[in-house]
């Protein structure tokens, strides 16, 4: 599926689409709602995006707005695509469709992280590390489908328009020890391949920055290939995201992160730190470990 044509996608598409519309007809969502008998908050979730649009509602709602003929029958259709479901669906119980649909239709990834490893660059280990770090009370089931999800979603790099990847991460995230040092070798390692592909581009923010704006919280704004489907930021937190899309929040977070880019080493540089680090993890993993020689009387205290 090309880049910017998943259902997600279309279904945000379309909702912009009606409320221009509506807006154009002069309505109220209140009396959109009067006059096709449902509730207001239905058309607000549809223009919103919350939900999808059965083809019948979009039809009797174009009606409503004077909008017939080709022009309509464009827009049932996209109602139809949009109703389609993405592979995510799989792990409904894992993650919403909304941000994962953004993700595997963007044509741009811009991301930042303080503390962790993207999650697109995670390797299957430092992922469930991490997951068993947010959720200690995670079932063995529902961690090993969250890894899954969270490999899945690195499908989107073998596809054959993948899309333009750019991570800028804290230097910390270099140095904090998840799960092992074989597993930080394994997975800084992976971030130094990754950074060899001609659509990933990776970056450093030394301690020696000091503050920077990406000290407010990770974040990615997603980008799409049609000039119709403005970009998305979305925030992220342990339990839950907030999604920015109204122009003067994009038009922040897209300067915040050309400050990031600037006060961050260039990516050739970048990757040099990154595997430097990775060697210092994997002769932590191979020294032999230490021996702890007990006194006697240590050996008899624990006896006791």
């Amino acid at each position: 599926m090309a880049r910017g044509q998943g259902p997600t996608v279309r279904r945000r598409r379309l909702a912009s689409e009606l409320r221009r519309f509506r807006e154009a007809a002069d309505l109220t969502i209140d009396e959109v709602g009067e006059k096709l008998e449902c509730s207001a908050s239905k058309i607000s979730r549809i223009e919103t995006g919350h939900v999808g649009v059965t083809p019948r509602d979009a039809r009797d709602m174009l009606a409503l707005y004077g909008i017939t003929g080709d022009e309509q029958e464009v827009l049932v259709q996209l109602a139809r695509e949009a109703r389609k479901r993405g592979w995510w669906h799989a792990y409904n119980e894992v993650f919403t469709g909304t941000f994962v649909g953004l993700e595997a239709d963007a044509s741009s990834l811009r991301a930042f992280q303080a503390l962790l490893v993207p999650g697109l660059l995670q390797t299957e280990r430092y992922a469930r590390a991490v997951i068993r770090a947010m959720r200690p009370d995670a079932a063995d089931a529902e961690l090993r489908r969250r890894v899954a999800a969270r490999m899945a979603r690195q499908e989107l790099f073998a596809d054959a328009t993948p899309p333009e990847y750019w991570a800028v991460v804290d230097e910390a995230v270099l140095h904090r020890v998840v799960d092992s040092a074989e597993v930080m070798a394994e997975q800084l390692y992976r971030m130094v391949a990754m950074a060899g592909r001609p659509n990933v581009t990776i970056q450093v923010v030394p301690f020696g920055t000091g503050a920077h704006p990406g000290m407010e919280g990770p974040f990615l704004i997603m980008g799409f290939p049609e000039q119709a489907d403005a970009d998305v930021v979305y925030v992220d937190s342990t339990s839950s995201g907030l999604y920015l899309e109204e122009p003067p929040d994009v038009r922040r977070y897209a300067l915040m992160f050309d400050h990031l880019r600037a006060a961050a080493l260039k990516p050739d540089d970048s990757v040099e730190v990154i595997a430097e680090a990775a060697g210092r993890f994997a002769e932590q993993a191979t020294a032999p470990a230490p021996v702890h020689h007990h006194r006697i009387q240590d050996v008899v205290q624990e006896d006791c």
